[in-house]
């Protein structure tokens, strides 16, 4: 109860990725933070897994890089792409100026259970696990903190700053009226996992099929696939049965025909409702909203949970120290939107294009695909690929750790 009637510096609404680093990040500054996390667990299968080198970066200035990386992963150096018949490699990560050259894949349970760990290990982190909010305090018109369910029953919890990091469907935002910009999805994606044998394609990679896109991402042990279809045709697809879904997946791949049948009905494929939408404003007194909960991504690059960290950091580098020093403002918050809403609205203007000028023409065709021009290039001219290398590993303005580590654990 102590614990419970404790005022903090900041308060974070959500322990996915953007959450969990901005917590770390502050509590190893010396700041008190607590993170809520309306589940259990961190276990939720199909929630973006991809690690950049961006965000592999900032981990070797933070000194955890050699750690996260004797956790299980794989290590992508390229992608591909399939036409039709035509196979093309789109990105070369191998000559990004960071010290990883490659994206890590990790389920995204382990990465938060290991930035849990790296928090804990300072005084001033705390994780709250089945603690969801449920309101905002307002006093004043700011706001001093938030309504927490927890298995206990509600509790207030007061604070100097309250984040919401809760993701594309954030509470916090709604609860603080926030006006959103929607930018609109020509797509969803349903995603599920068949087992992989080793005589398997190698590399992770996407296919191109008149009227379907077909993503692999190989994870050594299965295939985490991705399968793009026409904005709101799921029901369809249902209506259609399991048995024609089983079809369609071994057509795209057709080296996995004595597999589909591990799809046994249709709660082993899970949908991904794309949007793609930003705040006008991210923040009023008291409040501030980061990662999904400012900003919902496209799947398209695999950059949202990179963008959100990217956030997280450059968050705690501008609020850290008038956290620390109890005299934030209205106009750091403000800073933190200025910093970041630029590679927001560059990332999310090359998504759009992807979809509109790619994904959308590919879904609507029933006739054979011709290989775009850029692709082309991409296939003659090796060293053009290391452009859209550098858009998905590096992103628009990487962030650099610039808050302190306070007290250095034991």
């Amino acid at each position: 109860m102590d614990e419970q009637r404790k005022r903090y510096a900041c308060c974070i609404a959500g322990g996915g990725p953007a959450g969990m680093m901005f917590g770390y990040l502050l509590a190893r500054a010396g700041v008190e933070v607590l993170v809520l996390e309306k589940h259990a667990d961190f276990l939720r299968d199909f929630r973006g897994d991809t690690i950049h080198p961006s965000t592999l970066e900032v981990m070797y200035e933070l000194g955890i890089l050699q750690d996260f990386l004797a956790l299980p992963h794989q290590e992508v150096l390229q992608f591909s792409a399939q036409v039709g018949e035509v196979q093309i490699r789109i990105a070369d990560f191998t000559h990004l100026p960071t010290h990883c050259r490659f994206l890590a894949f990790m389920p995204q349970w382990d990465f938060l259970d290991f930035l849990a760990a790296c928090g804990k290990r300072y005084p001033a982190f705390h994780l709250w696990m089945r603690a969801e909010v449920v309101g905002l305090i307002e006093e004043a018109g700011r706001v001093v903190g938030v309504e927490v369910m927890t298995p206990e029953g509600k509790r207030d919890v007061r604070a100097d700053l309250v984040v919401g990091a809760d993701g594309r469907h954030s509470m916090v935002r709604e609860r603080a009226g926030f006006p959103v910009q929607e930018f609109g999805a020509p797509m969803d994606v349903l995603w599920f996992g068949i087992s992989r044998k080793p005589s398997d394609p190698g590399l992770t990679m996407g296919r191109f099929d008149p009227g379907r896109i077909f993503v692999l991402i190989n994870r050594e042990r299965y295939w985490q696939c991705g399968y793009v279809i026409p904005k709101g045709s799921v029901e369809r697809l249902r209506a259609a049965g399991i048995e024609a879904f089983r079809a369609t997946v071994a057509q795209a791949a057709p080296w996995a025909r004595d597999r589909v049948g591990e799809l046994r009905s249709w709660d082993d494929v899970k949908l991904l409702t794309v949007q793609v939408d930003r705040l006008n404003r991210w923040y009023r007194p008291g409040l501030l909203c980061i990662g999904d909960a400012a900003h919902a991504m496209s799947p398209v690059g695999g950059v949202g949970i990179n963008l959100a960290l990217q956030d997280a950091v450059a968050t705690a580098n501008f609020l850290w120290a008038p956290l620390a020093g109890g005299r934030l403002d209205v106009t750091d918050l403000a800073k933190v939107q200025k910093r970041r809403e630029w590679p927001t609205r560059a990332t999310q203007w090359f998504q759009v294009q992807v979809q509109q000028r790619i994904i959308a023409p590919v879904l609507g065709r029933s006739t054979s695909l011709q290989v775009p021009l850029f692709l082309r290039l991409l296939a003659r001219y090796p060293i053009l690929r290391r452009i859209p290398a550098r858009l998905i590993g590096v992103g628009v303005r990487p962030e650099h750790v610039r808050s302190p580590e306070a007290r250095p654990p034991a």
